[in-house]
């Protein structure tokens, strides 16, 4: 008896903690399903997920409800006796070439997906995305702009346990980033991938996918957004300590919008007239040498490449003058050119 009480007792404070934890307004959204996302693939991803998902309810009532039927229609107490017989050929195939109609049924249209989701060809724009500890390099390829995306200030403020500011008081705790990554709509934007330290992965649900940014290899994959918004996600690999404050934002523009927001952060990555006097000085000390200037691109110099930038640039090229090239350019191959 004793015992019974301290079971009610438990489940009891168990069942007021989760009912609890559903009512606090504070908790984040218990959703149930995938989001629709906001570009084809997600979209496509969603109505393959919802297909696969129906056809597994559906063999789950068929399976569960024979189960069912059997066990209450066919129980001891009614007089039944169970059959003796030890296999059927016809039983075993029919059991055999179902699920294989089945598998196959799922497994073209999500392979017609997974090729799909690589074909980068025919891009109207280049985004090469570096992982670094941890934060985020953009660099839209052939456009002169670069940046590094690192958690707002707002949220380091709030995270370290001698905080200034509490986490509920921060709009999108964790979640927000000092300079997102700005891409126009209506637009195929190949994004070329990569790491500068350890493996991240760049993962932002509303695009559909996600992928692996490994040191010394560049994945290419592609995006085309279909409305204006901020698309939020985060580092989806675990690469140290940091990994917690490694989220990603992304702001959906229109096209004009992007442009104009383009040509400002244009003129802003251009070398001040200290930058320029110093390449003067350079050229004229040393004419037969090529000079590297460092202009102010939101704290990325343009120093000479690296083998990872220099692996995007000539996939980016390869695929923009549509040469049949197809491989990737991978910074291996940059390092045994040298």
């Amino acid at each position: 008896m004793r015992l019974s009480k301290r079971m009610g007792v438990i489940a009891g404070g168990l069942a007021l903690f989760v009912l609890g934890g559903v009512l606090q307004p504070a908790f984040a959204d218990y959703a149930l399903n995938m989001t629709e996302g906001a570009t084809g693939q997600s979209h496509a991803v969603y109505d393959l997920h919802m297909t696969i998902f129906w056809i597994c309810v559906v063999i789950g009532v068929v399976v569960y409800g024979a189960m069912f039927y059997s066990i209450i229609q066919h129980r001891k107490s009614k007089g039944r006796e169970a059959a003796q017989f030890h296999h059927s050929t016809a039983l075993e195939i029919v059991w055999t070439i179902i699920p294989l109609i089945i598998l196959v049924s799922m497994a073209i249209p999500a392979t017609g997906l997974l090729i799909n989701m690589e074909d980068t060809s025919n891009s109207d724009m280049t985004v090469k995305v570096t992982g670094y500890q941890w934060k985020w390099g953009y660099d839209y390829v052939g456009e002169g702009v670069s940046y590094i995306s690192s958690l707002d200030a707002q949220s380091e403020e709030a995270r370290g346990l001698d905080a200034s500011r509490t986490p509920e008081s921060v709009d999108h705790y964790l979640r927000n980033v000092d300079h997102p990554l700005v891409l126009p709509t209506n637009t195929k934007i190949r994004f070329l991938i990569t790491s500068n330290d350890v493996i991240h992965s760049w993962w932002v649900p509303d695009l559909g996918w996600k992928k692996d940014a490994i040191p010394g290899y560049v994945n290419a994959t592609w995006a085309k957004i279909d409305k204006p918004g901020v698309y939020r996600g985060q580092c989806a690999e675990l690469c140290g300590r940091g990994h917690a404050y490694m989220p990603i934002v992304v702001v959906a523009k229109k096209p004009e919008e992007f442009q104009k927001w383009l040509a400002a952060q244009k003129k802003k990555n251009l070398p001040s007239p200290e930058d320029n006097a110093k390449a003067s000085a350079s050229a004229e000390g040393a004419a037969a040498q090529p000079v590297e200037v460092a202009g102010r691109r939101n704290g990325v110099s343009d120093a000479p490449l690296s083998d990872n930038g220099l692996a995007a640039v000539m996939t980016y090229e390869r695929d923009a003058w549509v040469n049949g090239a197809g491989a990737l350019a991978q910074p291996s191959d940059v390092r045994a050119a040298r």
